[in-house]
């Protein structure tokens, strides 16, 4: 808020109304979801499957710094998931001690099966706007994917090196 004029400022406005949209999109999008042909998966798991393929052979500790999440968490995750087919586990190339997480091809088959639900959903609601309006969100939501995507691959780059080959990276 403004201090002169008690007023939220324009970033204030724009995040109040990203968290708003998120929060319908979330609903949408789940709307969909226990139609998937190949089953339904997890919020959390679909999150990891998303970071996997953007970071394909990453390690428990970098997929945990993406997800924001603790080593246990994340490797009891990678454990259901490779239980269902998901993901696969490897031994590093570069280090017997550490394991690269891949999507598996069911895994990527999950991800192709949820995008095409979410891209039906959110093409009913853009039918629904103005030619501009659409326009300007395709422009502002393609600055925010940039904004976004740097953000997390600073994070993703700004791991320490000893984060890159350690014991607790093993599961």
């Amino acid at each position: 808020m403004s201090p002169l004029t008690g007023q939220p400022r324009p970033r204030e406005k724009m995040s109040e109304a990203a968290r708003a949209a998120s929060e319908l999109l979330e609903v949408l999008w789940g709307r969909g979801q226990e139609a998937a042909p190949s089953g339904t998966v997890s919020p959390s798991q679909l999150r990891a499957l998303l970071v996997l393929e953007r970071y394909d052979g990453t390690n428990l500790r970098s997929l945990g710094k993406a997800l924001g999440s603790r080593p246990p968490s994340v490797s009891r995750l990678c454990d259901r998931m490779e239980a269902l087919g998901l993901v696969e586990r490897r031994i590093s190339a570069t280090s017997r001690r550490e394991v690269e997480l891949r999507l598996s091809p069911r895994g990527r088959k999950v991800l192709d099966e949820h995008r095409a639900i979410r891209a039906r959903e959110v093409s009913a609601v853009l039918d629904g706007m103005d030619d501009s309006a659409v326009a300007a969100l395709t422009e502002g939501l393609t600055a925010f994917h940039a904004a976004a995507s740097a953000r997390l691959d600073a994070a993703a780059e700004a791991r320490p090196a000893d984060d890159r080959g350690s014991a607790a990276d093993s599961a």
